[in-house]
């Protein structure tokens, strides 16, 4: 979703989110995701987000957790972002600067979201 918050419009099948871990956190994070109409979230173990690199919540919308992406952890990624005003609602998207870290994968539609945010960003942090 944050790519196409950048402006790179492409067909996506999920969203992912890059969460803080803490026990607090996690517990408001099952809770939000318990109003999803299967509650996929109850499926999750609380160990579940430090054994995988992604935890996928196949509900209604399919939401992959990540605790890091590229080595980026939340709080990290949190000084990066950008807040957006949807319909009342204050929501965090990845900045251009902190998609292009977060793709740097040998994934196919990484690579292309590289091309896009390339477009973008500065050439000094393209690093």
């Amino acid at each position: 979703m944050a790519i196409i918050q950048a402006g790179f419009v492409r067909a996506t099948e999920d969203i992912d989110l890059l969460v803080d871990t803490s026990p607090g956190n996690i517990s408001c994070l099952r809770r939000a995701l318990r109003s999803l109409p299967d509650r996929a979230i109850d499926e999750m173990a609380d160990s579940d987000l430090d054994q995988y690199v992604v935890v996928r919540v196949a509900d209604e919308i399919v939401v992959d957790l990540m605790k890091a992406a590229c080595g980026i952890e939340h709080d990290e990624a949190s000084r990066f972002v950008e807040l957006v005003d949807i319909e009342g609602v204050t929501i965090p998207f990845a900045s251009a600067r902190l998609l292009w870290r977060t793709k740097q994968t040998v994934r196919d539609k990484d690579r292309m979201d590289r091309a896009f945010l390339a477009s973008l960003l500065p050439p000094d942090e393209l690093s």
